[in-house]
Order: C-alpha cells, then structure tokens, then sequence
C-alpha cells in the first residue's frame, strides 16, 4: 500500500496562529481555549459525546513540512528517534491531544487544555475513557528525569521550515 487518503471531518481553532508559542502538550496548555468546528455532514456522529468530559482530537500537522528520523525534542538537548518523541516533524504528520470538552452546540465543541494551531484539519475525535485509557506508568523512557516540575513550556522555531529534513 503506498498512500493512505483521509479527508478532514472538520478544522479546530485556537489563539495559537503559528508553530512558535504553542503549548508543547495539552497539559501545559493552562487553560487555553478553542473550539472545533465539526463540518455539517459529520454532526450526527457527535451524538452523547458531550457525556464525557475529555476527547482525543487526532489532527494533520498542516504546517509541519518534511521529517527527521532523529530530532531534538522539547525538554532534551539529546537526540532521540521520532517515534520516541512527541515532535510534529514526523514521516506522517498525524497529531493526537487529549482535551477537555466543555460543552457542544450544534457542530461546535468547545474544549480547553488545547495545544494545536488554529486553522488545523481534523482527521477524528474519539472519547478519553479512564477505564480503558489510563495506565500507571512506570516507564517514561527518556523523558522520565525531564518532567519533575515542567508546568508550561511552549514551542520554539525548531520544528519550523527552516530546520526541515527529510
């Protein structure tokens, strides 16, 4: 299989406008607000969503352009494997957040913790289900030692255009 097509089911808003300033995760976010724009033909799907009280937002990395099988990550000045990071730069530049729903009307969610673009496509919305999605870790890998004490860190040029590679 070479290509894999997905067509956006709607486009999520933030205050964030560009890559440089975002929140690197939904949990150092602090509370940003956003809302996601469901596209009409898709709005029966959001039928009991508002029962839960986190969703996942899976999303294209629109502005992320090329990948780096290796990549400095936020919080590391070592280098690491994409797939042991959360970098945007990635052979597919699919993004996945947790986000806490507020409240739906009609097509409109509004959520908060969000750490993603305005203008983003979104490819899906799933629900946060603590049963089956929480896990007591016990291994962080490298960022185990990263962590302790991180309570907002956002975005700097690293994963911009100009430092693309593929």
């Amino acid at each position: 299989m070479d290509t894999i097509a997905f067509s956006p089911i709607g486009i999520i808003h933030s205050l964030f406008r560009g890559t440089v300033g975002v929140p690197i995760q939904p949990s150092l976010s602090q509370g940003a607000l956003g809302t996601v724009e469901v596209y009409p033909e898709y709005m029966e799907g959001l039928a009991s969503l508002d029962r839960f009280s986190h969703i996942y937002l899976i999303y294209y990395f629109h502005l992320s352009k090329g990948y780096s099988l290796t990549v400095k990550p936020f919080l590391d000045a070592a280098s690491h494997g994409v797939f042991a990071t959360r970098a945007p730069k990635r052979p597919n530049g699919i993004g996945i957040s947790v986000v806490e729903l507020m409240r739906i009307e009609k097509n409109v969610l509004h959520i908060k913790n969000i750490d993603i673009v305005d203008g983003t496509p979104l490819l899906d919305i799933k629900p946060y289900a603590r049963t089956f999605d929480w896990y007591a870790t016990t291994k962080d890998g490298w960022l185990a030692d990263k962590t302790q004490g991180v309570t907002h860190h956002c975005a700097d040029d690293r994963f911009t255009d100009k430092n693309t590679a593929t």
